[in-house]
């Protein structure tokens, strides 16, 4: 009897027999929480690694669809051999920047005189640069880069000094200049200009009682359709345009030849074309012919031709 309650006492205080159940073995031993946890991150771990060779394998196949894609639905541009031709008003003035529609009809002197070109040139012209109080010029380079650009054309080579006909001295507005280089707003170029013109222009008028060239800021900003968005050229040529008429040369020219350059006394800002320009305006030079010039800024493009009327 002893000897069998020594042996029950003893096989309590040992181990438990092993199970034959292999999970209840490994559970009684590392716990049962691991006996789920461990299949579970296996299925999630499959999971993930179907889920980006599935992802990988759809983008593959997308671009070598788009890759593959057939060129049918491709955009061909316009072929301008069959294009129609556009109808435009070529006087218009284009889009572009704003500018001022009325200034305060007063003025202020701008750049640094003393700048001559053509020195020793047969006639000397004093002139000042001037513009219109009210004026915003920061979007096209402020006061000052209206008065470079006004001493740069006049110093080139092909403007009005290239035959020594003429000397321009850049002088103080008060010191009696013999014509004043206004930029103006579009109000003030229309009352001193004449709203007859019926289009934004600028003009040489002396209904101030003296010389005065009025460069419209509306086309110093948006420039002439004829000038195809080249502003540089424009302004280059309203200037020599408006000078011209300032210094002795009052009519207007006509287009010489097709293809030629328009001479820089033609009104390239509101046409190229002689018959057009007839049309507008029948009193004026242009004989009643379809004959269209090139647009040209310069009196002499090429130096060596002496007549500005017929450059070449």
């Amino acid at each position: 009897m002893e000897n069998r309650e020594n042996r029950h006492a003893h096989r309590s205080q040992g181990h438990a027999p092993d199970h034959p159940n292999a999970v209840v073995r490994f559970a009684r031993q590392y716990g049962w929480w691991r006996v789920v946890a461990i299949p579970l991150m296996i299925a999630l771990t499959i999971w993930f690694i179907v889920d980006i060779a599935t992802a990988s394998s759809s983008e593959e196949k997308e671009e070598a669809t788009s890759e593959a894609a057939p060129t049918s639905t491709e955009k061909m541009g316009p072929d301008p051999a069959d294009a129609a031709a556009v109808k435009r008003e070529i006087s218009e003035m284009p889009p572009g920047g704003s500018y001022t529609k009325q200034g305060k009809g007063t003025f202020h002197e701008v750049g640094e005189p003393g700048a001559v070109a053509g020195k020793g040139g047969e006639q000397k012209v004093r002139y000042s640069i001037e513009v219109e109080d009210g004026l915003n010029t920061a979007p096209y380079g402020g006061d000052e880069s209206f008065a470079a650009m006004v001493e740069a054309t006049l110093s080139d080579p092909r403007g009005w000094t290239a035959q020594k006909d003429f000397e321009f001295e850049h002088v103080a507005a008060d010191a009696e200049p013999d014509t004043r280089i206004q930029l103006t707003s579009l109000g003030t170029a229309a009352e001193r200009c004449g709203e007859k013109i019926e289009t934004e222009t600028s003009c040489h008028t002396t209904i101030t009682g003296e010389s005065t060239t009025i460069i419209n800021e509306a086309r110093w900003v948006r420039g002439a359709t004829p000038f195809e968005g080249d502003m540089g050229s424009y302004r280059q040529y309203v200037i020599n345009h408006e000078l011209g008429h300032a210094i002795g040369y009052a009519d207007h020219q006509p287009c010489g030849g097709q293809g030629k350059l328009a001479p820089v006394m033609m009104q390239q800002t509101l046409d190229l074309n002689n018959k057009k320009l007839h049309d507008r305006n029948p009193s004026e030079v242009y004989p009643d012919e379809d004959v269209t010039c090139s647009p040209n800024p310069w009196p002499y493009p090429n130096p060596d031709n002496k007549d500005p009327h017929q450059p070449e």
